[in-house]
């Protein structure tokens, strides 16, 4: 089998690297990891029986979702947040826990039938929560590669939405400093860590102050 796999978020790229280096000697792996080494055209050449877009932010071209097997990680329990940003969103709203799940690609946004959902923790920092990102997506990956799996349609009368966030979204108002209480402050700090715009304050001589961790006592 003929599997590519795009992306250019690095904690994709690590479950890429492992599902080649676990079925290389079985399946032609084609990965690219930033969008600058996207190619639509080389994508065609190679054919692939499986295309994986976990992470990939752009829109996709019809011809990969009508024509050939694309499938997408979205971190939500779908059908609930739906769209961008889907980690900060439900961080911010206090959940507490959210799932890794792989869904079939269609026209419509991020709303698929479900191969694999797998739940994790949103607990602790951000790079913990992309390993367990990884290790879940690695693990729901091998499944699907081994066919290991049964289609599920998502019930749409319970999706939810939520938009990308912006960098000006990360400010930490004067509002939210005097009305929120220490875990929402905690939450929208730690749901910032790099690689995403940090939270901020604004100073009185107009700088932007960045806070990259807290923590609660």
């Amino acid at each position: 089998m003929k599997i590519a796999c795009i992306t250019y978020r690095d904690w994709a790229l690590r479950i890429y690297n492992q599902l080649e280096d676990n079925f290389s000697s079985d399946h032609e792996f084609l990965i690219w990891g930033s969008k600058d080494e996207f190619c639509s055209n080389k994508l065609k050449e190679f054919n692939p029986d499986l295309i994986l877009w976990y992470g990939w932010s752009w829109l996709v071209e019809d011809v990969y979702v009508e024509d050939y097997i694309s499938i997408m990680l979205h971190p939500s329990p779908l059908p609930k947040y739906r769209g961008g940003s889907p980690i900060q969103n439900q961080i911010i709203n206090n959940e507490k826990n959210s799932c890794v799940t792989l869904f079939k690609m269609t026209k419509k946004l991020d709303d698929g039938d479900i191969y694999k959902q797998l739940t994790f923790s949103l607990q602790g920092t951000l790079d913990e929560i992309f390993d367990r990102i990884v290790a879940l997506g690695f693990s729901a990956s091998c499944d699907i590669i081994n066919g290991n799996y049964q289609l599920t349609k998502q019930n749409h009368d319970e999706a939810t939405y939520c938009k990308r966030r912006k960098p000006e979204d990360s400010e930490i108002t004067i509002s939210e400093l005097t009305n929120s209480d220490a875990e929402f402050l905690h939450n929208k700090i730690r749901m910032l860590a790099d690689p995403y715009p940090n939270a901020f304050i604004k100073t009185a001589d107009g700088k932007k102050l960045f806070i990259t961790s807290s923590w609660v006592k």
